[in-house]
């Protein structure tokens, strides 16, 4: 599976950004789909996860209410619609892949497949 994750951008604070994140390879029904974002000197932290299906959603407590993930399985892609965003949700944003199960959503080394990153930047 092939991830290439695309809607980055430079944005001010309380603006917003959609990101893409498009598989090639194999269908992505088969799998739960993430997000992940790392900022400079940080850890990479977990953002929103979806089921295989999409019936299920999770989601840290610093994006809560703002940002929504969905998934169009019939267009193999995932998407983080990001609303009222902050300086400190500036990072590289990676799209995931894997047979996850839902004790380990939020564990990025339970994914498999990574895309290659695009970078949200947030003025204040």
């Amino acid at each position: 599976v092939q991830l290439q994750a695309s809607g980055g951008g430079l944005v001010q604070a309380g603006g917003s950004l959609r990101l893409s994140c498009a598989a090639s390879g194999r269908t992505l029904s088969c799998y739960a789909m993430a997000w992940f974002r790392q900022a400079p000197g940080k850890e990479r932290e977990f953002v929103a996860a979806i089921s295989r299906s999409g019936s299920s959603t999770y989601y840290a407590d610093s994006v809560k209410g703002r940002f929504t993930i969905s998934r169009d399985n019939a267009k193999n892609t995932v998407y983080l619609q990001m609303n009222s965003l902050k300086p400190e949700d500036t990072a590289i944003y990676y799209c995931a892949a894997g047979p996850v199960i839902t004790g380990r959503i939020r564990n990025p080394s339970a994914y498999n497949y990574w895309g290659q990153g695009t970078q949200v930047t947030v003025s204040s």
